[in-house]
């Protein structure tokens, strides 16, 4: 047992030493991104719990069965990604609350330098600015220190909150995606946005707060918005 509690210690170390370097704490204001911890378990389950209501419309399910809600088995998946170097697993915390998830994932390096995010944020604290803050953050990290060059977010045609993120941090539009991820259950249409790092030369956080995004670059078309409201599969049939 005592060998046994010594390679637990030295696993977490090891552990908090490497997302030190690769996902380091940040901060704007009253609002953090932090690497997510083991110990997080209860208070982010007790929060999804909480928020069941506000969050499920948005979570991703398995196409081949239901998913269990397994908050610690999460968690290592994430940091298990994150040690092979496929994902960055935050935390965002509102004046040291816990307030949601920010992950990037899909990264890829190389010629396509890329990757994704995704986030959410619970009910009582939407309307603070959290949800752009930490993805400004996240972006501005994965562009000039992990050496990024392509961000992409993509969002179902009906969740107009973060639709809104992607309009105030100037994500460009890039198309519509046909029954693209599994939502709620089944699979979703999504609109999909990206931002290279040529475009942000001062950096996504700093653009923004000086009022100089292009919100008009992610309005999405008209044409998208009537095929998105139109199901695919009954065009097919």
């Amino acid at each position: 047992m005592l060998n046994s509690s010594r390679g637990s210690r030295n696993s977490r170390r090891t552990w908090t030493s490497q997302v030190a370097a690769l996902i380091p704490t940040l901060r704007e204001g009253d609002i953090t991104i932090r690497p997510i911890r083991l110990r997080d378990a209860k208070a982010l389950e007790r929060e999804l719990l909480d928020n069941r209501g506000w969050l499920r419309k948005w979570e991703a399910t398995n196409p081949v069965g239901p998913m269990s809600f397994d908050v610690r088995g999460s968690i290592k998946h994430l940091q298990a990604n994150a040690r092979a170097g496929l994902g960055l697993p935050y935390i965002i915390e509102y004046k040291g609350a816990l307030a949601g998830q920010l992950n990037v994932s899909g990264l890829t390096y190389g010629s396509l330098s890329s990757a994704t995010i995704g986030y959410w944020v619970s009910e009582r604290f939407a309307g603070l600015g959290l949800t752009p803050t930490a993805v400004a953050l996240a972006t501005d990290h994965c562009f000039y220190t992990v050496g990024l060059h392509r961000m992409e977010i993509c969002i179902r045609p009906e969740n107009e909150p973060s639709l809104r993120v992607v309009e105030k941090l100037g994500f460009r539009y890039e198309g519509l995606r046909r029954r693209y991820i599994h939502i709620n259950g089944d699979w979703r249409d999504h609109f999909c946005f990206g931002l290279t790092v040529e475009e942000v030369p001062t950096g996504v956080l700093r653009r923004w707060l000086d009022g100089k995004a292009p919100e008009d670059v992610a309005r999405v078309s008209e044409a998208d918005r009537t095929a998105a409201s139109q199901p695919l599969i009954a065009r097919l049939t």
